[in-house]
């Protein structure tokens, strides 16, 4: 069967074998493995063969082959071998550097998988969208990315927006009924994957997955590619700048030793070395690696990023714009009182486990006794999405706020469930944050009940009458002046308040659901601070990093949960009401000053990012439903959350909060502060290294002296000093001031600064290699000796100086060397290989060194820790 929209849901159902309550978990494990995995396939990666084989593209390896080539016509075969070797050596790296950072990018993929509500033996459960299975039944609510196709069994004002399959921008209305054969665009009864839910609810029995769905048969290819962030962009331009500077200096210096009567070949093979060690080839491969590995790091820490640009911008952020319910708050909603009939109605208890007492003034009371009280609860239960299950502990399924309703009804022996057959809903307007309230209509006799529940002056504005002794009575001024003085009296306590009302209706659909209505109570949760987010919001402040708090709660909630974490010290409060009535051209000042948002919708915290962004800061900012996209697509980065957060919002934001905590998003913020440490750290190593190697060949020219280096030394001296050293430093500590700095100016480049301290360390080893190099010639006369000496004090410099780069702030000797252990083992990998470079015949042969004495070695690592003290001293405040 194909053709699922001709069927009514029955013969569907029957069809697929399954029922509304859904198949079991044995039948899905059954069905996974006919059906295979719920997902598209991906373009065939790279294979590792073309992957090495990319290496040798380059120009500038190239050059290196054309040098082997020459060697060998000129009969210096054991030159041509070792530049082969170095070719492939240099070849093997790239590709393990490609290779490790192309894994580290697909692990990164796994952590963002995406996760589907669905009902299994009779009970909705969420599972990963890759296990759903044909027969599965889906629940679907506003915000929910279709993880399946499927057709609709049950139906409640959805609208899905399908562009992404039919190019149609206005969402589509669904409902349940048959239709007769017609084309994909008009089969309202279904739904198809990769389309989003924007509003209301539904559910809806799988007929298909995977490359089996409509999307999979357009698409019988995804390819999947990861765009270059700006830096690496950046970097590689910077790269291809630097090989043309490097390839004119290697050609200016082969021209000056040409006429200066140097051997033709001998001036080729050194130019061609010189040119391919001066460009830092392998930095794109670091930069991948460094941003990579950090990104795992924040996975570790629960901030999963789904785009690596988000990593550098981090470290620039000077305002994050964060929700104050779930993610300063730990979303454990408690109903502490009922406010009914003129009396506060306490209630014990913590947490969803549904245990506690009911009592007014310490008076214990016996809930189900007061019909009020019943009234309130009930409407709690019913106008209610929420599912209250128990595994090992009891646990929400569903909004956390509406999750506490379900518990204090509980607590009251009010069961939602048996409610819920007793009385069936049969319509519903669906909550909004533009709304501010939520709807649904029961069945209860031969009439109808029209249930209501949301903020207090939005239900206040709905209602003409108010309960009051199991008596309806006309609601007076006074009485709603009464009710939203109350209101703020539990708002002041920290308190979130909900109001509850209802109305009796001859029909369950009209327009005027939610007019006339009866007024019941108030409703006052907490939802307690989380431990952590007070110390983490004076990391912000000591980080030079504004919090801005943000809430659709009433203001005085807001006010009292901001004061308790930290925030409003110096700063204003704004409602949505007020922020609306401030003109465009004075709102960028009055922003400015403040630290709470209360009474906002999303409309307005995308103006609000919009506008922090016109004043220059950059801004990181929380979302979870569907309206709040703009603003997450408006910041620069949007942070969405990964448990209460649609997949819209998901799909909009740069990082995803695993747990939901805003002390993620700064651990986020220093660990990226970190990444770009140690990237601008590898940086000055390797140009430094380089431009070492570019002035001793250069000043050798100029000054007529044999060539210091042969073509092989150099190409050895920076495939030693520009692989694990360099390396090592990406994955170096963070800096212990790291949240006590400033934000950094995002149009700063990542060689800020460090030029003048890459050519200081540059002519300082240059000065001592030269040195050593000249006085060794007219004491020894032994060229092979003064350049086993020169090349050996290249390679320890390089290899000691790298310690330097640890730190733009401390000198090496307040940092503690073994804090980087893979860079001790570097450094000291390297030294063991020069010396065997340098002490075994096979290598004297091959790169024409001698044996050198412990003088010898006592004076190169003498005269190469210069670099170690000097440069700090000058350019280390």
């Amino acid at each position: 069967m194909t053709n699922w929209h001709t069927f009514d849901s029955t013969a569907v159902l029957e069809e697929l074998r399954t029922t509304e309550n859904g198949i079991s978990e044995a039948e899905a494990r059954r069905r996974l493995q006919a059906t295979g995995y719920n997902e598209l396939k991906e373009k065939k990666r790279v294979t590792l063969l073309t992957l090495f084989l990319g290496q040798f593209k380059s120009f500038l390896v190239l050059i290196l082959v054309i040098a082997a080539g020459i060697s060998y016509l000129i009969e210096n075969i054991i030159d041509a071998v070792l530049i082969a070797v170095i070719i492939i050596i240099n070849a093997l790296f790239g590709f393990i550097q490609e290779f490790k950072a192309e894994k580290t990018l697909e692990s990164l993929k796994k952590l963002s998988t995406s996760r589907a509500k669905v009902i299994r033996d009779g009970e909705e459960r969420l599972i990963d969208s890759r296990e759903i299975v044909p027969g599965d039944i889906l629940v679907i609510n506003e915000g929910d990315k279709i993880p399946a196709d499927a057709r609709i069994i049950e139906v409640a004002n959805l609208k899905v927006d399908e562009a992404s399959l039919t190019g149609e921008s206005i969402p589509v209305s669904k409902f349940d009924k048959v239709l007769k054969e017609v084309p994909l665009p008009e089969r309202k009864n279904m739904l198809y994957l990769g389309t989003i839910a924007t509003y209301g609810r539904a559910k809806a029995v799988v007929v298909s997955t995977g490359m089996s769905t409509e999307i999979g048969k357009i698409a019988t290819l995804i390819q999947t590619s990861e765009q270059e962030t700006p830096l690496q962009a950046k970097i590689n331009s910077f790269g291809k700048w630097l090989g043309v500077i490097a390839v004119i200096i290697a050609g200016v210096a082969a021209l000056i030793g040409i006429l200066k009567s140097y051997a033709l070949t001998d001036m080729f093979l050194t130019s061609a070395a010189l040119a391919v060690s001066a460009v830092p080839e392998g930095l794109p491969a670091l930069l991948t690696i460094t941003l990579a590995i950090g990104v795992q790091r924040m996975g570790r820490n629960k901030a999963i990023v789904r785009k690596l640009s988000a990593v550098e911008t981090l470290g620039s952020t000077t305002i994050i714009l964060a929700d104050k319910t779930g993610t300063m708050t730990t979303n454990e909603m408690t109903v502490q009182k009922v406010h009914i009939n003129n009396q506060e109605i306490d209630v014990s208890g913590v947490g969803f486990e549904p245990k506690g007492e009911f009592s007014i003034k310490g008076k214990p009371i016996d809930p189900i006794k007061d019909k009020e009280l019943v009234n309130a609860l009930t409407i709690s239960a019913l106008c209610n999405d929420a599912v209250l299950t128990k595994n090992e502990k009891w646990n929400i399924i569903g909004d956390p706020t509406e999750g506490a309703l379900l518990v204090v009804a509980k607590k009251a022996g009010i069961d939602a469930k048996e409610l819920g057959k007793k009385y069936p809903r049969v319509n519903e307007i669906p909550f909004s944050s533009e709304r501010k309230m939520m709807s649904t209509v029961h069945k209860m006799g031969k009439g109808y009940f029209v249930y209501s529940k949301g903020a207090p002056e939005v239900i206040l504005s709905k209602c003409t009458a108010v309960l009051r002794s199991s008596h309806v009575a006309r609601l007076s001024e006074v009485q709603r002046s009464g009710i939203l003085t109350s209101v703020k009296e539990l708002a002041d306590k920290g308190l979130r308040v909900l109001a509850v009302a209802y109305k009796e209706t001859a029909e369950h659909h009209h327009e005027n659901l939610e007019k006339d209505m009866i007024f019941v109570g108030l409703l006052g949760m907490i939802d307690p601070p989380r431990p952590e987010v007070k110390t983490a919001i004076k990391t912000c402040h000591d980080a030079g990093i504004k919090v801005i708090m943000i809430t659709g709660d009433h203001k005085d909630t807001a006010v009292a949960v901001a004061r308790h974490i930290g925030l409003l010290k110096d700063g204003k409060v704004l409602t949505g009401e007020e922020l609306e009535k401030i003109p465009g051209d004075k709102l960028g000042k009055v922003i400015e000053e403040v630290e709470v948002y209360a009474r906002v919708s999303p409309a307005h915290k995308s103006r609000i990012v919009k506008v922090l962004r016109e004043k220059g800061h950059v801004v990181a900012v929380t979302g979870d439903g569907v309206n709040d996209a703009p603003a997450l697509k408006d910041a620069h980065i949007g942070v969405a959350m990964g448990i209460k957060g649609t997949d819209v919002a998901k799909e909009a934001s740069e990082i995803v909060l695993a747990d939901d905590n805003f002390s993620t998003i700064v651990k986020a913020v220093e660990e990226g502060r970190g990444i770009y440490d140690n990237i601008r750290k590898f940086i000055r190593y390797i140009l430094s290294a380089n431009f070492d190697e570019i002035f001793v060949i250069a000043v050798a020219i100029l000054l007529g002296l044999p060539l210091p280096f042969l073509p092989i030394q150099i190409l050895w001296i920076n495939l030693l000093t520009d692989s694990l050293p360099a390396l090592a430093l990406g994955f170096d500590t963070k800096s212990k001031d790291i949240m006590k700095r400033s934000p950094r100016n995002p149009k700063e480049s990542v060689l800020h600064k460090m030029l003048p301290f890459v050519i200081s360390a540059g002519v300082l080893a240059a000065i001592v290699s030269l040195g050593l190099f000249i006085f060794e010639l007219k004491t020894s006369g032994s060229i092979d000796r003064a350049r086993t000496i020169v090349f050996t004090t290249a390679i320890i410099f390089e290899l000691l100086f790298v310690f330097n780069c640890r730190s733009e702030k401390n000198p090496i000797w307040k940092i503690n060397p073994l804090s980087n252990k893979l860079l001790v083992l570097a450094v000291l990998l390297g030294i063991l290989l020069q010396v065997a470079i340098v002490h075994l015949p096979f290598f004297n042969a091959l790169f024409k060194t001698v044996p050198l004495g412990l003088y010898d070695w006592l004076l190169i690592g003498l005269l190469s820790s210069t670099g170690l003290f000097l440069v700090p001293k000058i350019f280390i405040r």
